[in-house]
Order: structure tokens, then sequence, then C-alpha cells
């Protein structure tokens, strides 16, 4: 998977969440039976080098485990937390295994983005007061050595 709108879908399907990543299943039904796979680790769990070597670790994991245990037909994204920099690989390999196996038998969760948030109203930050000495946006500057007009 590579569009953003794949990942995107992906969040409205099942998730298993796992110390080390959590994984998104969504059924594309589009009749095609190949499982697509997407990996996405973000720079809060660490550097470039740090997020490489997780989504190696993970493209390993996906190759070996979705043929034998992942869902017909369905996109599946993996995404790195950071409990999952130093795991252990065997760990993560029976986590994945655990997680695919029990994915189907979970409800479709609502998605977790702003989409969610629709019906509350957006806050908006309060409006401060002028600073003393600096004018209003608007207001020309007066002072000792200004004359009002100029």
């Amino acid at each position: 998977m590579v569009r953003r709108a794949d990942f995107l879908a992906a969040n409205r399907g099942r998730r298993a969440p796992m110390p080390g990543f959590v994984l998104l299943v969504r059924e594309r039904g589009d009749g095609d039976p190949a499982m697509r796979y997407g990996i996405t680790v973000t720079k809060k769990v660490g550097g470039a080098v740090i997020r490489n070597r997780m989504k190696r670790r993970f493209r390993v994991l996906a190759r070996e485990l979705l043929p034998v245990h992942g869902v017909a037909g369905a996109d599946h994204v993996l995404i790195g937390r950071e409990g999952g920099i130093e795991r252990d690989f065997g760990m993560l390999h029976t986590e994945l295994t655990k997680a695919l196996g029990k994915i189907m038998t979970r409800p479709i969760d609502p998605p977790r983005d702003s989409a969610r948030r629709k019906g509350k109203p957006h806050r908006q930050p309060a409006k401060r007061p002028p600073e003393q000495g600096r004018p209003e946006q608007g207001q020309p500057e007066q002072g000792p050595n200004r004359e009002p007009g100029r």
C-alpha cells in the first residue's frame, strides 16, 4: 500500500493493539483476493534510523505471516509503537500471529481521527487584550514624537 487514502480506509476497519504495534485490517470488498500491507511509524517513536529499523522488521514479519494467517482480500496496516523499538523479534512474531488470529473475531471499531468530532464546535482561542504601549491593529501610532494623522 502506498496511497494515503488506503491507509485512511484501513483506519475504518478492525484493530488489534499490541505492545509493539497496532494492527489494522479492513476488507476491501473489491473481489480481489490479494492481501496488501502497509507499515507506518511516526516521528514520535524516534529518528529516521529507528523508524527504518522498525519498518524493516515489520516488513519481514508481514512477508512471513500474512500469506499464512492474513485475511484474503484485505488491507493490513502495522502502526509502530514505542514499545516495539527494542522488542525481541520472536515476541513481535508471536504478537503478530496472535493479533492476526483474533482480528476477525473483533467488531469493526470506530475510526480514530478528527472526523469523529464533526459535531463538536471548534474552540476559538481567547482574544487577548492589547498590550500596554502597543497600538491595536488598524490604529495609528501616537506618541510624543508623532503627530496625529501622520
